[in-house]
């Protein structure tokens, strides 16, 4: 979806600012709104990618003006709403006023670390040959899905080079649907495409800079020679 959250490459928003020897947490809260969201996501309600998609789905204002970790917590009361896991009420109160769903058991604390170390593979079996190989030139399609999406909206329309090919792995817009469907969980070829930052930007930008983008076959198209 083209919303507020693909930033990339827009104007207006101030320059970039990394933070010398930046902590991963700057204040325990945000250790755990992590804990929180690995924990629940261990329930099954949802997969990353549907998570995700929440995120993104944030009101702009609201998502704008939050933290990065405050815009998790947004995102994991709205889905625990959603799936009946709990009411904007108890989310407020802290009181528990209904009996929590049966079968659904969230992850244990002392369990979290070793869970978020783990992860879950991504990667599936290779059913086809792969499209594209490295060093071919390719187009990123110019499109506009209105569900969750990997593809930058930046480079879209704009041509790069494929500098690897990852294998096959879950292909988001599919996985975050709403109604899962047999081949959800199916994979996708991937690549490392490289693209010239004037291609992207236009003559003005910096002809040193290039930025390598991680796109799924379905997002691109062999560019066409002429003649």
């Amino acid at each position: 979806m083209n919303g507020v959250h693909d930033m990339g490459g827009m104007q207006g928003y101030g320059p970039v600012q990394p933070e010398p020897h930046e902590p991963v947490f700057h204040a325990d809260w945000e250790r755990q709104a992590l804990a929180l969201t690995v924990a629940m996501g261990a329930t099954g309600q949802w997969n990353i990618d549907q998570a995700r998609s929440a995120r993104e789905s944030l009101p702009p204002q609201r998502y704008l003006q939050n933290s990065y970790y405050q815009i998790w917590l947004d995102a994991l009361e709205n889905m625990m709403v959603a799936r009946g896991l709990a009411t904007h009420q108890e989310i407020t109160t802290g009181q528990l006023t209904q009996p929590g769903l049966p079968a659904v058991k969230p992850l244990a604390g002392a369990k979290v670390d070793a869970a978020l170390a783990q992860g879950t593979p991504a990667e599936r079996p290779v059913r086809q040959p792969a499209r594209f190989a490295e060093g071919q030139r390719v187009r990123a399609l110019n499109q506009h899905p209105m569900g969750h999406t990997r593809l930058p909206r930046y480079v879209r329309g704009h041509v790069g080079t494929v500098v690897k090919v990852h294998g096959v792995h879950v292909l988001p817009d599919r996985h975050a649907a709403a109604v899962q469907v047999a081949d959800s969980n199916e994979g996708e070829w991937l690549y490392a495409v490289v693209f010239d930052a004037r291609e992207l930007w236009g003559p003005a930008a910096d002809a040193q800079v290039q930025v390598s983008v991680d796109a799924w076959e379905s997002y691109l198209t062999p560019l066409e020679m002429p003649g």
